[in-house]
Formats: C-alpha cells, sequence, structure tokens
C-alpha cells in the first residue's frame, strides 16, 4: 500500500481546497409582492409564479 513520504502541508491543502466552498443561491424579487425568492420557483410568501397564482392561501 503506498504511503505519502511526507506529510501535506497547510498551505498545499488549501491551495488544492479554493473551489471546495459554498456558493450564494440566485435570488430574485418577487414581481407580485417583493419578497426574494429562488429564481424559477414558486414564492413562498404569496403564492404566485410567473404572475398566476398556483397556491391558494
Amino acid at each position: 500500500m503506498a504511503v505519502p513520504f511526507r506529510r501535506t502541508s497547510k498551505t498545499a491543502k488549501r491551495k488544492r481546497r479554493t473551489h471546495f466552498k459554498l456558493s450564494v443561491p440566485g435570488m430574485v424579487e418577487c414581481s407580485n409582492c417583493g419578497e426574494m425568492k429562488l429564481s424559477h420557483r414558486v414564492c413562498k410568501a404569496c403564492g404566485t409564479y410567473k404572475g398566476k397564482e398556483v397556491v391558494g392561501k
């Protein structure tokens, strides 16, 4: 079984992990009520999608 000859330094490890991070979701403003919502999803506040009421209150 292969074993590393030297320990991986903190710098080398962190350089490798620079792209391993969380991304912010794409939020847009609801055209009906103005709440922030995820794009291409039904608004949780008013229940509309593309100007039509999908979820009844």
